[in-house]
């Protein structure tokens, strides 16, 4: 009877995860100046914001740096975050209804990379409406994960400047008439992420340079091993 629960309980885990929506990736500019909610066809369907790119998401994966951990809940239950990325910032809440990253925030420090999968939430305010993101999970990034993230985001969003140029899809005609797309606003975000990714490599070979240099000089450089993987720009800025 045990095992009998036991593949229940497992079958129905399966089966939330085999429905979740797929984490799109996007720059905080984009995600951060939607104001469109859209559902499908359905009672429970989900609620997808659709960006002014015509990019329909009701999940993000992002990495960035948390630049704010702030805790706003009356009995230290919620917290307000702000993820960096290239082009802006991510602004998100985690409660307890989330254990999962609600345990692994509290061990994160402020300026850490992070990587997060979040839900896409819109708000109606009094002023104006505005895009929040509520984490499902969120932990420690390596630089080379993000650096990954920034180029992967940036081929994404050129795909969808592209489209939207062509007029193909029904989510692109939809984000051209909500929005009126000024699509040279976005090339010049994806070519400012590409070049401060660029210039960040630059500034680590340099440093890595000197180390080199002050290694040759102590006779240790036949002992070092120092494998790269370039990642090419250069195709990326001339789309």
């Amino acid at each position: 009877m045990r095992w009998i629960n036991f593949w229940l309980s497992w079958r129905d885990k399966m089966t939330v995860f085999m429905k979740r929506e797929v984490a799109r990736r996007v720059f905080a500019k984009e995600l951060m100046s939607s104001t469109y909610a859209m559902r499908d066809e359905g009672e429970k369907s989900p609620v997808y914001v659709l960006t002014p790119l015509g990019l329909k998401c009701n999940r993000v994966f992002i990495i960035g740096a948390l630049t704010e951990k702030t805790d706003v809940g009356e009995d230290s239950s919620i917290y307000r975050i702000r993820i960096a990325d290239q082009t802006g910032s991510f602004i998100g809440y985690i409660g307890r209804y989330q254990p999962e990253a609600y345990d692994a925030i509290a061990e994160i420090n402020e300026l850490s990379l992070v990587a997060v999968t979040a839900k896409v939430r819109l708000f109606e305010g009094e002023t104006r409406t505005f895009v929040s993101i509520r984490p499902e999970t969120i932990s420690m990034a390596e630089p080379e994960s993000r650096d990954y993230w920034v180029v992967e985001t940036a081929r994404s969003t050129i795909k969808r400047i592209k489209e939207m140029e062509r007029g193909e899809g029904e989510n692109v005609k939809l984000a051209r008439e909500i929005y009126g797309t000024d699509l040279n606003e976005y090339r010049r975000m994806v070519r400012e992420a590409l070049l401060r990714l660029k210039e960040e490599y630059v500034e680590e070979t340099e440093e890595e340079e000197v180390e080199l240099e002050d290694v040759e000089e102590e006779g240790e450089l036949d002992l070092m091993l120092v494998e790269e993987e370039e990642i090419d720009l250069t195709k990326l800025l001339e789309d």
